[in-house]
This record gives C-alpha cells, sequence and structure tokens, in this order.
C-alpha cells in the first residue's frame, strides 16, 4: 500500500528528467550541426596567422537582421545545450519546494521558471552578436592590429582565469548556487515564477560570464571549447552542491573548484601566450 504513493510521486520527477534530456539531446544536436555548417563555410584568414569564424560576417544575400536571426537562433539552442545540465538539478530542488508547498501545477512553474531562465540568455545573445560584429569591423579596418589579436586573447583567457580567484566570482557562485532560500519563499503564482527563473538566469550569466568570454575569444563554434567550458560551469555549480548537502556550513568545496578551474584556465592562457609571441 505504501509503494502507491512513492510511483506516482516519482513519474512526474521522471517524466521532467525525461522531457530535460529530450530537450538537451536535440539542442546538442542542432549545435553539432550548426558547427559543421560553419566549419564547411571556412573562415577568413586575419593577418598575424588566425583566422576568423563567418559567423560573425553577412552572407551574401544576407541582410544584417537576417544574420542577426540567425545567429540568435544558433546562440539559444547552443545555451540551452550549455546550461541545462547545471540548470536541471535547480529546477529539480524548485519542483520539489513547490511540491510541498501544496501546489499540483508543477510542470507549468517549472517550465514558467526555465522560461524566465533562458530569457536572460536571449536578451545576452544580441549584445554578443553586436561585440563581435564590432570587433570584427574593427580589425578589418585595422589590419596591422590582427598580429596583436593572438596576444590579446591569451591575455583575456588568462584575466578570465584569475577571476576565478576573486571574491566577485565567489559571490556570484554563492547567489547562483544557493537556491534554498529562494525555494523556502516559493509560491504558486506565475509572475512570482517567471521572476524567479530571471533572477536564476542573471546570477547564472553573472557567475559564468569570465568563462563564457573564454569561449568567445577562443572560437564560439568551437565544439572542443564548448564542451570544456560546459563541463567548467556545470562542475564548478553542481560539486560544491553535493558537499554542501552531506557537510553543512562548509564552502571550502566551491572555493577549492573554482580555484582548480581557474589555474587550469590560467595555464591555457600561458600557453596561448607562448604560442602568439612564436607568430610575431
Amino acid at each position: 500500500m505504501t509503494s502507491t504513493p512513492t510511483s506516482h510521486g516519482s513519474r512526474p520527477e521522471t517524466r521532467f528528467l525525461l522531457v530535460s534530456a529530450l530537450f538537451f539531446t536535440v539542442s546538442a544536436a542542432i549545435t553539432v550541426v550548426s558547427c559543421a555548417s560553419m566549419s564547411r563555410m571556412g573562415e577568413m584568414p586575419m593577418a598575424g596567422g588566425w583566422t576568423m569564424s563567418m559567423v560573425w560576417s553577412r552572407m551574401p544575400q544576407q541582410t544584417w537582421l537576417d544574420a542577426a536571426a540567425s545567429f540568435l537562433g544558433m546562440w539559444i539552442t547552443m545555451m540551452v545545450a550549455m546550461m541545462l545540465p547545471s540548470l536541471v538539478p535547480a529546477l529539480r530542488r524548485y519542483r520539489q519546494a513547490v511540491g510541498i508547498a501544496g501546489e499540483k501545477n508543477i510542470d507549468r512553474l517549472t517550465a514558467l521558471v526555465g522560461a524566465g531562465y533562458f530569457c536572460i540568455w536571449i536578451v545576452v545573445g544580441p549584445i554578443v552578436f553586436a561585440l563581435g560584429v564590432a570587433v570584427t569591423a574593427f580589425e578589418m579596418e585595422w589590419p596591422a592590429l590582427g598580429h596583436a589579436v593572438p596576444i590579446a586573447a591569451g591575455i583575456m583567457v588568462v584575466i578570465a582565469g584569475l577571476w576565478q580567484f576573486t571574491q566577485w566570482k565567489a559571490r556570484c557562485l554563492g547567489c547562483c548556487r544557493d537556491t534554498r532560500e529562494r525555494n523556502r519563499m516559493v509560491t504558486n503564482e506565475v509572475a512570482t515564477a517567471w521572476r524567479d527563473g530571471m533572477r536564476l538566469g542573471l546570477d547564472c550569466a553573472t557567475s559564468c560570464a569570465n568563462l563564457m568570454a573564454i569561449l568567445l575569444v577562443i572560437g564560439i563554434m568551437d565544439l572542443r571549447a564548448m564542451a570544456v567550458i560546459t563541463s567548467a560551469i556545470t562542475v564548478e555549480r553542481l560539486v560544491p552542491n553535493l558537499r554542501l548537502e552531506t557537510s553543512r556550513g562548509s564552502g571550502h568545496a566551491g572555493e577549492l573548484v573554482a580555484h582548480a578551474i581557474g589555474a587550469v584556465v590560467v595555464a591555457a592562457g600561458v600557453v596561448l601566450l607562448a604560442r602568439a609571441t612564436t607568430l610575431i
């Protein structure tokens, strides 16, 4: 008799995990196809021995509005694939809090939180595109500066790695990881669910801005870089949560993970700088 409620209770959870897995699989597949399509188009050789991705350029017979819309579609699917691994555990905790509060329409509220979360990344997309186009135009107008781009990229990667050691990064990660206070105050209001999702998305975008900057510098359509950045973002959020659940009050695990990632990133930046200096 006691197994029936458990069975019924597990069905929404299973459905949630299956839908999340489906979204991840589809978005990852579309991202891989998009990257392969961009790779077949080739890259533009630039002064200094590096190449510029065509993602920041218009195709023949394409307006800038069309190019921006194409980029935004690619950006959204890429963000779903990259952020879902770290978002799903937060959504699970939200669903548990909503269930404890007695709300029955958990799926709708969860969808609203997820939509609010990705709304933040949708807003970030046009900003990234405008920045990439502006930098590309600047480099095309001043070819002599192309020689400095590989060095600048290495410096930016080093800075992104050092950022992992700052108190700002620690505070941002703390806001992104700790959803307990939010979950205690959860309600069944649609507007509140949407607002909670946007707040979570803003915390997420702020905490991983330095790691996403690495992807933009190395190559936004580089699948290997994308996989590494996704793994880093997921690990620095989920591993400390596992520690906190078993050893309350200890924040050392989060700091160690963030610092370890920072050390690896700094080392990668130094390697990029070493390679760039050999091209001069």
